[in-house]
């Protein structure tokens, strides 16, 4: 059995007291004014003699836990999936341990994890909320542990937040279409009342109002994020007398289930029809029909998000604020032009 170094041991060997070998361990050092070569000989001590510190017993007597809780609605999606992964190399590199919850999109299941988080006293708790109802996360608040909000926000929570700029990225998506001559624009959308949902949309209906384009709400469908709403609305859009040219797919997993209803009624991206996807696949440039996309910076989201964390856990009254990162547009291949006759002249 091998026995832990403790500080003692380190402070024994390295010839200073216990408080200075802690003060360096805790990375205080210049703090207490700690001369370099006394830190370099402390952290060569503790290396050499295998030295790790005791989270446990450190959080007991800070009343912390080094521990942060995630709750993410779908971590099947790869657009949350990335983002859990960066939290959670974030955090480790901030000396934090990771505890993810997955709500499946479900309003009573996200409860029972705050709850669950809540009781294992996480230090902070990163959310992409299910998205329809803040009043668990005005409860959250009132227990005073951080929280930072991700892609999903709610205007009435004074919290930090990250999140992508959706208006914009559907409203560009949507006139590139209209200025390629299409004219019947589906838009198959995620969750509605959720700040994701409700921001692509409307960046959709503005832009076809400024191209002065008729709105048919026929072409606005779906209930939510998963690949069966993309599948089940696509092959409702395809069997339309007046089909549209073009699906905006809101998701990732939405364009799969469109993909797929697509190739199973024999039809050709983009010469039968036009396809483009809100978020990028890591595959979707190497598809038969590389997809035209509305990327967001997942990895950058996860990182930022952790980060503000990290400064609300350091500092309680440091700002909360929302940061709004842009998505980029990517042209590729599966959106064709449409030839727009102009008018006849009456003679």
């Amino acid at each position: 059995m091998v026995i832990a170094a403790t500080l003692n041991d380190i402070a024994t060997k390295a010839g200073v007291s216990v408080s200075t070998a802690s003060r360096v361990l805790n990375n205080k050092a210049s703090e207490y004014r700690i001369s370099e070569d006394t830190e370099t000989l402390v952290r060569k001590v503790a290396q050499d003699l295998g030295y790790r510190p005791n989270h446990v017993a450190r959080g007991l007597r800070l009343q912390t836990t080094n521990t942060v809780g995630l709750v993410a609605p779908d971590i099947s999606n790869p657009f949350f999936a990335s983002i859990v992964k960066r939290v959670q190399t974030v955090a480790h590199d901030l000396g934090y341990s990771l505890v993810v919850c997955n709500t499946n999109e479900d309003s009573e299941l996200e409860e029972e994890h705050l709850n669950l988080l809540d009781r294992k006293r996480v230090d902070g708790l990163i959310a992409m909320p299910v998205g329809q109802d803040s009043s668990e996360y005005h409860a959250w608040i009132e227990t005073g542990v951080p929280l930072v909000l991700v892609d999903r926000c709610f205007d009435d929570l004074d919290v930090p937040s990250v999140v992508v700029d959706n208006y914009a990225g559907a409203y560009q998506a949507t006139s590139f279409l209209a200025d390629s001559g299409h004219r019947r624009i589906a838009f198959i959308q995620g969750l509605p009342g959720t700040y994701t949902n409700s921001e692509r949309l409307r960046g959709y209906r503005d832009a076809l109002h400024d191209h002065e384009l008729y709105q048919d709400d026929r072409l606005v469908v779906g209930g939510d994020f998963r690949e069966e709403n993309g599948y089940i609305e696509t092959k409702l859009l395809l069997g339309l007398d007046d089909r549209p040219t073009v699906i905006f797919a809101s998701s990732d997993l939405i364009t799969l289930g469109a993909l797929k209803a697509i190739y199973e009624d024999g039809l050709e991206i983009p010469r039968d029809l036009s396809l483009l996807s809100f978020d990028d696949f890591d595959f979707a440039p190497f598809l038969k029909c590389p997809l035209t996309v509305v990327r967001q910076p997942r990895e950058l989201m996860g990182e930022v998000a952790m980060k503000l964390l990290a400064q609300q856990l350091e500092n309680a009254s440091a700002e909360k604020k929302r940061v709004v990162l842009r998505p980029e547009f990517i042209l590729r291949d599966s959106v064709a032009p449409v030839n727009v006759e102009p008018a006849s002249e009456t003679t």
